[in-house]
């Protein structure tokens, strides 16, 4: 629990540390965080610590508890104070009263006088704080829905009422047409923070995110969201000079980050059912640094729409050669190779050979990790052993490079599919029978072992030749027929401790299992 933080200033020694030993601040919620004997001192404690509440006897040699209140409430404008004096005369009660004093207390002190005043402000700070809570949570709130929204709709999925959340801080202006999508992707994030603890990785990139806003911030940038953990976008509004204001972006990054980033702009939105084509096209322009380079932005109405082409192409044979890779297809594999460094064969210089290869390395990188698996464990080598890229003079040296790593990735890969598999899908069983009264879908499951569903099924189904709603619907059956075996449960019960929320459904599924009805089931297990 945290507490108030207490300073105590008066230059009685006796009175001190009464006031010290006396007052049962740990009971209060408080903790004397200094206690002086001047002005002086006091001044020097609030310049040093975070206090809440001041304590001061009003009469004190070379500086006055009235003089330290003013100037202690210039340095915190919240902080409560309490004023001791054995002398009553009125104009230091005035005077007292129009500096915020909560109290006026007398010598000599009644301490419960004092725990009364002190419990006054505690109610006090207790609804501050309160207040403080709830606007900081209105305010991510409301920054958590902006950022949704905002995703939505350049995603497509909301149009109209989305453009009422979407306002400035004054709640006053909506997004400003035309606008452009800018899309900013970190470079090899998974390999430039390699060498870092999962817990810097998280601050730097905590960090990272906390730049933007304040670069949006300083350049006027009103509307951004994450879309990922390396990928932000931002809409840039005609007033925006964006080549400056990107660059800026890039070369702040470059200087403060391991890492660089590279930005995409789209094309000019004159509507909001624009945003989304801009969107797709800054993600294009964001691809295309394979030919251009890193840490740059580039404009997508710049792009040859050949190299477009190429660009789809290749995302759709670096797709083949991973599931390739993933289901152990050795020839396949080759064949994939064969036609990405057919494609490969196109490009024009050096450069963009070396980008080539970089990329295919980084993507495969991004799909293990959807595996659960990490590219330089797999290939137990360092970071700095892709350096091997630049190096290479000639295409065929980097396939042949290639083709060595991607088999021995595949062949791990295999090697631990066999082991982990039955290990996942017994753990499988286990949370599914946990959680046999609930709804249960593959994407559930999936969510909850950090697989795709699409991939947790493959796996499901070549571990126990089974669909994975096959096997939910036998376990759900085989649960059933144990609890009919209680005759305090009624049918619809039963139905519902496995997962059956409409009675009917689970008659028809159990009729269709056993060739009779739960009723019937009974019955016959009752003889």
């Amino acid at each position: 629990m945290s507490m108030y933080k207490v300073l105590l200033a008066d230059d009685e020694l006796l009175d001190l540390e009464g006031l010290h030993r006396f007052i049962p601040w740990h009971d209060l919620g408080m903790q004397v965080e200094r206690a002086v004997t001047s002005g002086f001192a006091a001044i020097d404690a609030l310049n040093e610590v975070e206090i809440d509440i001041l304590v001061t006897d009003i009469r004190m040699p070379n500086m006055s508890g009235l003089e330290l209140a003013r100037k202690a409430l210039l340095c915190r404008e919240n902080l409560r104070i309490i004023f001791i004096s054995g002398h009553q005369d009125f104009d230091y009660v005035k005077q007292a009263l129009s500096l915020n004093a909560v109290s006026y207390v007398l010598k000599p002190m009644d301490d419960q006088e004092m725990i009364g005043s002190l419990m006054k402000i505690k109610q006090e700070l207790d609804l501050e704080k309160k207040r403080k809570q709830a606007e900081i949570a209105f305010h991510q709130m409301k920054s958590v829905v902006k950022n949704e929204y905002l995703l939505q709709l350049l995603e497509g999925s909301i149009e109209q009422h989305v453009q009422s959340v979407l306002r400035d801080e004054d709640g006053n202006e909506n997004i400003q047409l035309p606008v452009r999508v800018a899309v900013l992707e970190l470079d090899d994030l998974a390999w430039k923070l390699n060498p870092y603890s999962e817990k810097q990785k998280q601050e730097l990139l905590a960090d990272f995110i906390q730049t933007v806003v304040e670069l949006c911030d300083q350049h006027q940038i009103r509307y951004f969201c994450k879309m990922s953990k390396n990928r932000l976008a931002l809409l840039l509004e005609q007033r925006h000079e964006y080549g400056k204001v990107l660059s800026a972006f890039i070369q702040h990054t470059a200087v403060h980050f391991p890492f660089s980033i590279t930005i995409g702009v789209g094309s000019v939105c004159e509507s909001m059912s624009m945003l989304p084509d801009s969107y797709q096209k800054a993600i294009q322009a964001v691809g295309y640094k394979m030919f251009e380079g890193k840490g740059r932005w580039i404009d997508y109405v710049h792009i040859q729409p050949t190299k477009l082409e190429d660009m789809r192409n290749l995302e759709d044979r670096l797709g083949d050669l991973f599931n390739a890779m993933s289901d152990y297809e050795l020839v396949r594999i080759y064949d994939e190779l064969e036609r990405l460094f057919k494609l490969a064969s196109t490009l024009r210089s050096r450069f963009t050979v070396h980008n080539f290869a970089t990329y295919i390395m980084l993507k495969l990188d991004q799909y293990l990790h959807t595996l659960g698996e990490d590219l330089f464990k797999l290939l137990d080598i360092e970071l700095n052993n892709l350096e091997i890229l630049l190096q290479f003079e000639t295409i065929n040296d980097i396939r042949s490079w290639m083709n060595r790593q991607i088999f021995v990735i595949s062949e791990r890969l295999h090697e631990r599919k066999q082991k982990k598999n039955w290990k996942l899908i017994r753990d499988i069983n286990e949370y599914v029978r946990e959680h046999l009264h609930e709804t249960i879908t593959l994407r559930d499951v999936a969510n909850r072992f950090s697989f795709s569903p699409n991939y947790l099924g493959s796996i499901f189904k070549e571990g126990t030749n089974k669909n994975f709603s096959e096997y939910l619907n036998e376990m759900r059956m085989e649960r059933a027929c144990e609890l009919l075996g209680d005759p305090s449960l009624k049918i619809y019960e039963v139905a519902s401790q496995v997962g059956y929320r409409y009675l009917p459904y689970f008659n028809k599924q159990f009729k269709e299992t056993f060739a009779r009805t739960p009723n019937e089931y009974r019955r016959l297990i009752s003889i």
